[in-house]
């Protein structure tokens, strides 16, 4: 069975491989944690064996709905925000057409921001569209999703009538409480359950990330069997790629790294890289601990960060996502003039070149004092990813144990909530809107 990989030899003229070795107890007995439901935030481990547990009825159900919505739409608006909407980007970017030619629907995503230029062009751009939604959200109150909602099925209800709307919308929510769940019983809507004990930045392979995945064409059943893969052979212990990539960035986080910096060379991976940054990011962060998720898109952001990166302060260290294999293939031609010096490149494929950057860069870096993980994906397709996702998942809930934090709370999160809801004078607020107006 061929598996993504990951080679750490570039780590080890900075941090000896005994430091590493010698987290390899606690990394176990974190795994142990996540395997048993032993550690902090223990209610929250239902993405733990999600992969090999998923009934195959619900992938079933999952991908019919998006059968009818592919039939029926010629363009899907998923409405969320934060790991409601990150997963599903990133699999669909990965897998996509870099210009849009999709087989199927257009696949756009909401309430993700609040930005009234973005919203109206939205409308703008579905108006006289047959469109669908697909909307996540356990409570149905979260500000982003819910404005963004709001305003699409009053667009949607009017273009088509409230009867024909609601079998054009899919609400993912609670199984049994929210404002959402109250909204899809009453309409009518069809439905999938946010499972309880998986939080959203983990919730890419429940139906929250793979209903939109399917509806953009993609196969589900081979994600989520990629994940399995991982699953098994890390909870087996016949892969220990995840506690070593854990074990890894902490022993470089001891040292002084407090930068971790996700590299591609493929544009199609940016948005696994924000998927990733919310994972660890939202994961690690707190108690004033944690490592900074930080990613760069290269090539092109050597023409930008390369520079800080190569001579800047030397307290990071970068992750490397390498593509072995590319879908297409596409050679430099021979230029009989040679105006631009490249006929030395004739012959070669755009891939060849692209990898002799990656590991010029990676040796460049790692004589300029940047340590270098490199993880390698044999191609990118829903399998692998499926490996990625889980690889990522499960590795982060060893780190966050090692780190000694709740990996799977996010209480900062809230602060920000509270003095908008006062600023806005949300009811309920009246105490925190006359004390932060009294700061302004």
């Amino acid at each position: 069975m061929e598996m993504i990989q990951i080679n750490i030899k570039d780590v080890l003229s900075m941090v000896p491989q005994a430091e590493i070795d010698g987290l390899n107890g606690c990394a176990a007995a974190s795994l142990s944690k996540l395997v048993d439901g032993t550690g902090l935030g223990n209610d929250f481990l239902g993405w733990v064996k999600l992969p090999t547990d998923t009934p195959a009825e619900l992938l079933d159900d999952i991908v019919a709905t998006a059968a009818a919505l592919r039939e029926n739409c010629e363009a899907v608006v998923c409405i969320g925000i934060g790991g409601s909407y990150l997963g599903a980007k990133a699999v669909i970017e990965a897998l996509g057409n870099a210009f849009g030619h999709n087989n199927g629907p257009e696949v756009l995503f909401a309430g993700q921001n609040i930005g009234e230029d973005y919203l109206y062009e939205l409308q703008q751009h579905l108006a006289g569209r047959r469109f669908g939604i697909i909307v996540i959200s356990k409570s149905g109150t979260t500000t982003e999703p819910a404005i963004a909602f709001r305003l699409l099925k009053e667009q949607l209800e009017q273009q088509v009538g409230r009867a024909d709307a609601a079998k054009l919308i899919v609400a993912i929510t609670d199984a049994k409480r929210g404002a959402l769940r109250t909204l899809a019983t009453t309409e009518g809507y069809k439905t999938f359950v946010i499972p309880d004990n998986v939080g959203g930045r983990f919730s890419v392979l429940t139906p929250v990330g793979l209903l939109p995945i399917a509806v953009a064409g993609y196969d589900v059943k081979a994600l989520v069997a990629g994940a399995a893969e991982m699953e098994a052979a890390t909870l087996e212990g016949r892969d220990n790629s995840a506690i070593l990539y854990a074990c890894t960035r902490n022993a470089l986080y001891r040292a002084g790294k407090k930068i971790e910096i996700l590299v591609n060379y493929n544009p199609k991976l940016h948005f696994v890289s924000e998927w990733w940054k919310q994972l660890y990011g939202e994961s690690e962060g707190k108690d004033h601990k944690g490592i900074f998720p930080a990613s760069v898109d290269n090539s092109t952001d050597l023409h930008s960060m390369g520079q800080w990166i190569q001579d800047g302060e030397r307290t990071i260290f970068e992750t490397v996502l390498s593509v072995e294999e590319q879908q297409h293939t596409v050679v430099i031609p021979t230029d009989a003039d040679n105006l631009d010096g490249l006929n030395y490149l004739a012959g070669k494929r755009v891939d060849q070149v692209n990898k002799m950057a990656e590991l010029g860069t990676r040796l460049a870096h790692v004589d300029g004092g940047v340590p270098n993980l490199r993880i390698t994906i044999p191609t990118l397709s829903e399998k692998y990813l499926g490996q990625l996702i889980y690889f990522f998942e499960v590795a982060c809930g060893i780190s966050g144990y090692i780190l000694d934090v709740n990996p799977f709370n996010q209480p900062g999160v809230e602060d920000y909530k509270r003095n908008m809801f006062a600023l806005l004078e949300k009811p309920g607020y009246e105490k925190e809107t006359e004390a932060i107006k009294s700061r302004l």
